[in-house]
């Protein structure tokens, strides 16, 4: 068989996935989300299977473990981050009006030789990109939970994830064996080289993102909960989990928490623990936590990671959400195969001879 003709079977193989994960997106979510956990704890069932421990019990012990903590966790702080959602978006307008007023004098300073029909022009094109915005933004998320909340019973997910996450991390290194054996044998290793880059890919930005998302989320949470900061709780974990875009979950936490301590505080003293707690939380990421848990370039570039979300939410709904990046990991990988082959070919270097 040419290259040729393997190339074009696999690219129907792989047209056809396409097209099955789109048509059956609705009912995949607890599927994608069982994969992703198993991805996620494989090491450790590794290591537990190191000390001494079976693949079964290794994989029994963790299943039962994670989805425990995780739904004590969600259970504790669901119905306090529901009502701080309710405050806070109450509290939203007196919050925008109490900045408006401390702006204004410095944008009026600074706009003292425009005329004011002027500003009122850029007042309402500023208003119109926002309220433009605000509705891509409306939309996606509209899809996101009409594709992954209403479509899927919320039951079967809870009932499904944990039993599709013990069967793969049971399985898991038979899988992959067995993967490993349908590759064509020609290109074996050249498919394996992008499926390893692709894994260390994943397991810097998944495994290692998340793991500093999570801390930076509970970080910032309990101390601005500490300094009694309203709705402190949520502007935390917000600001945490949006940490995987560099330096933005930290200044949209900070400038969201100096406006409700601005609203809030009289003394400028705690309006500044308030900043601090950020700025102390980006110490710690930038010398432990990044360089600890992350390590060097991942090669996944901020935009590109947001531009998959996006797409996947408008694509697939929720389900669209949770397979983003590891598809955003794939092409990234494969492009940057391609370019290498590109800058070795005489398309490139213009030498008819190779």
């Amino acid at each position: 068989m040419n290259a040729s003709k393997q190339f074009r079977i696999w690219g129907i193989g792989l047209l056809t996935f396409i097209l099955l994960l789109y048509i059956l997106s609705d009912v995949l979510t607890p599927f994608v989300a069982g994969m992703a956990v198993a991805y996620f704890v494989d090491p450790l069932a590794d290591r537990l299977e190191e000390w001494g421990l079976s693949r079964l019990v290794a994989t029994s012990v963790i299943t039962v473990c994670f989805f425990i903590l995780t739904i004590g966790v969600l259970s504790t702080l669901l119905p306090v981050l529901a009502t701080q959602v309710i405050g806070f978006a109450s509290r939203v307008p007196e919050y925008m009006d109490y900045v408006r007023n401390l702006a204004e004098p410095l944008i009026k300073d600074i706009f003292a030789g425009v005329s004011e029909s002027d500003l009122k022009e850029l007042g309402s094109t500023i208003a119109s990109f926002a309220k433009q915005g605000l509705g891509v933004l409306g939309q996606v998320l509209k899809q996101v939970i009409s594709g992954g909340v209403a479509l899927v019973d919320i039951v079967s997910i809870l009932v499904l994830t944990p039993l599709v996450t013990f069967y793969l991390l049971r399985d898991w290194d038979v899988m992959v064996a067995r993967i490993d054996n349908w590759l064509p044998r020609k290109h074996a290793d050249i498919i394996r080289d992008q499926f390893r880059l692709v894994d260390q890919t994943l397991a810097g930005f998944v495994r290692g993102q998340a793991s500093v998302c999570l801390i930076l989320g509970v970080f910032y949470a309990a101390g601005l909960s500490v300094l009694g900061l309203e709705f402190g709780l949520l502007v935390g974990l917000g600001a945490g989990l949006i940490s995987f875009i560099p330096y933005f979950g930290s200044i949209l936490g900070l400038g969201v928490s100096i406006a409700i301590a601005l609203v809030q505080f009289d003394s400028w003293m705690d309006i500044a623990m308030v900043g601090g707690v950020f700025a102390i939380g980006q110490i710690i990421e930038g010398n432990f936590l990044t360089p600890k848990l992350v390590g060097e370039k991942v090669g996944l570039h901020p935009v590109w990671v947001i531009f998959a979300l996006m797409a996947g939410g408008s694509l697939a709904g929720f389900t669209g959400v949770m397979l983003a990046v590891p598809v955003a990991a794939v092409i990234g990988v494969l492009v940057r195969f391609g370019l290498a082959q590109y800058m070795k070919s005489a398309l490139y270097t213009g030498d008819m001879s190779k």
